[in-house]
């Protein structure tokens, strides 16, 4: 096989020129009644009684480097470039030297939702000795800092900053305290010690590695540890902390909903609706432009809706004129998809200024080696679906908006798959739902952030919040279950009827009901199903079949069963060679047989799937599809 790429270099990677159409429909219809007072309050003093300082952004730190201070830091800022796509708005790094003779940094690349005027990183203890760089947000930063001991005044408004003084307090339970998504570095300039901790799922990426003099290496993303030569490339775990001291990792997180046992609460449909509408009240926080993403799904639907309820709210309880202004919302697909259409259907019905882009196959298919080098996979699902995304947050941001809501989450904690059609017993069904939610940073938060992150561009998941993992999760799993031969109208009749059925609200509906009980499409299948089959009708032009008889040599790792998985591999390997060790980052991508995006074990619910003609991760290998292959 000769394989050519041509690519454009640029400072973040790759760049490839993508045309689009777009359409915007925004409707004028009134969503708020007519303003009878407005905050005349300085902008000031507004921006001062809200939540300040979350910024996703891009972080890099080395510990115990025997390089000089002079020339680590050099090595730093080298290296930091890799990750500037996602911070553009401001670099930060601090450099130490140990008592051993060591040296370790922390760098940090910034991308400003909240207050982009102040927070720059790294921040600092009040004695200056611990330096913190991190990605992501604290909600519960107001909390934690009334409960310190501690009240010497803060050097910024930013809520990121009680990290590092509620570590000064309580050392290395600080990760178990956060509610929020984040992945940090504190280094302790008296001690070298240094501290790692990520979110409880992993909605922020974090990996580590071993550099060639055996220092310890921390990046958002696995670009800086390839380029640097790590002996070792490995994914941070969610909800783990790594400190120097012993150099382990400990798992924090342990909720006790991964026992099947623990999932038996009753159905509360009230509780789940307000639980969730919290989540994405938390998540408003932000004082440049944001929008949500709209695929016209049940789970985007749901958070674009909620959001135009609170901001509707926000305005008469505090008078704040930009509410007026309606919710950006945004979609993308093939012309004609079934997401641009029902997309389209939300917005006028919620009252959004929504923007509909789409893009043609061969437009896709330009951008993958761009949406490879960005995701840092070669999983066919994340690609498939990652590359709309990819091309949708390039667009977006191109609109000056910095921060988008998004709908991650649901099908892995609600059962909304259509392979769960399948699941035998309720038992069974919560046990997979624990395996979907531990594997979250390796498939859809990895997309999520990353496809979205390599503009600038930050995505918020409100169907991860813990307390909506709470709730969900407890829930019995016998109800989560779509129950065999139950007719339209009828409970559990179709996949996430609770989630449905909470937000069925028929004197103020969130929803029109069509799309509230619409079946599920996964993204990639949502698009357009033309999309897919393009893919693999290009690859297998390109990827021969002495290409695949040779793929066990070249691939020895998760080998590629598909001339599309093959094509997809082999441009990963372009931008990331293999380890001369045997432990790169080749390895941070999981393998084994799926259908409709299940989890190899999943598999064994149909007889049927042990056929590998019909392991696809598309939701038309379901025979419970509408469209069903």
């Amino acid at each position: 096989m000769r394989l050519l790429l041509l690519m454009l270099p640029s400072a973040s990677g790759w760049a490839t020129n993508i045309g689009f159409s777009c359409h915007n429909a925004y409707t004028a219809r009134a969503i708020v009644p007519t303003p009878f007072y407005l905050d005349t309050t300085p902008a000031s003093a507004r921006a001062n009684r809200r939540s300040r300082g979350p910024s996703m952004c891009g972080l890099l730190a080395i510990a115990n480097s025997k390089l000089s201070p002079e020339a680590l830091r050099l090595q730093t800022l080298t290296l930091q470039r890799l990750v500037r796509h996602r911070g553009p708005d401001g670099s930060g790094i601090h450099v130490v030297r140990n008592l051993d003779g060591t040296c370790a940094s922390v760098a940090h690349e910034r991308l400003a939702i909240v207050d982009p005027l102040s927070g720059n990183q790294p921040l600092f203890s009040h004695d200056r000795s611990r330096s913190l760089s991190v990605n992501g947000e604290i909600y519960n930063h107001k909390q934690l800092r009334s409960e310190l001991k501690d009240q010497t005044p803060f050097r910024t408004e930013s809520d990121c900053e009680i990290i590092v003084h509620l570590y000064n307090e309580i050392g290395v339970d600080v990760a178990s305290k956060l509610d929020g998504d984040f992945a940090f570095v504190i280094l302790d300039e008296n001690t070298g010690e240094l501290y790692a901790a990520r979110d409880p799922i992993g909605i922020n990426s974090l990996y580590m590695g071993t550099g060639l003099d055996g220092s310890t290496w921390f990046s958002s993303e696995a670009k800086p540890l390839v380029a640097a030569g790590c002996i070792d490339v490995a994914i941070f775990p969610p909800g783990h902390y790594y400190s120097s001291n012993d150099g382990h990792l400990v798992k924090y997180y342990n909720p006790s909903w991964t026992r099947p046992e623990a999932a038996t609460m009753p159905l509360d449909l009230k509780h789940v609706r307000q639980t969730f509408i919290k989540a994405v009240e938390k998540r408003l926080m932000a004082d440049v432009p944001f929008g949500v993403l709209l695929s016209g799904g049940l789970d985007s639907s749901l958070v674009a809706s909620v959001i135009a309820r609170l901001r509707r709210k926000r305005f008469l309880e505090q008078g704040v004129a930009d509410d007026l202004n309606p919710t950006k919302s945004f979609s993308i697909g093939l012309t004609g998809s079934p997401d641009l259409a029902a997309a389209q259907k939300v917005a006028d019905f919620i009252g959004t200024e929504h923007y509909g882009f789409t893009f043609t196959v061969q437009e896709g298919i330009d951008a993958l080696s761009d949406v490879i080098y960005h995701l840092e996979t070669y999983d066919v699902t994340t690609i498939r679906a990652g590359t709309p995304m990819f091309l949708l947050a390039r667009k977006i941001k191109a609109m000056g908006v910095k921060m988008v809501m998004s709908g991650e989450g649901a099908d892995e904690t609600l059962a909304g798959y259509l392979y769960f059609h399948k699941a035998p017993n309720g038992t069974e069904l919560h046990e997979e739902l624990v395996r979907k939610v531990d594997m979250l940073h390796l498939y859809d938060c990895l997309r999520a952030n990353k496809a979205t992150m390599a503009h600038g561009l930050e995505a918020r998941v409100p169907f991860l919040d813990r307390d909506v993992l709470d709730v969900i999760m407890r829930i019995d799993p016998d109800r989560k279950l779509i129950r065999k031969h139950a007719q339209k109208g009828d409970e559990q009749y179709l996949e996430k009827w609770l989630l449905r059925k909470a937000f069925d609200v028929p004197d103020a509906p969130y929803l029109p009901d069509e799309v509230l009980w619409r079946q599920k499409e996964q993204f990639s299948d949502g698009v357009g199903y033309s999309w897919i089959d393009g893919v693999r009708d290009h690859a297998a032009a390109v990827i021969s079949d002495a290409d695949m008889t040779t793929a066990p040599i070249r691939f020895p790792y998760n080998t590629p069963k598909t001339k599309e998985a093959c094509y997809f591999r082999t441009i990963f390997h372009s931008h990331f060679p293999n380890n001369n060790y045997g432990n790169g980052i080749e390895a941070t991508i999981p393998g084994g047989p799926s259908v409709a995006c299940s989890s190899a074990k999943a598999v064994e619910w149909d007889a049927a799937w042990s056929d590998p003609t019909r392991q696809d991760q598309s939701g038309r290998f379901v025979d419970t599809h509408n469209a069903a292959v």
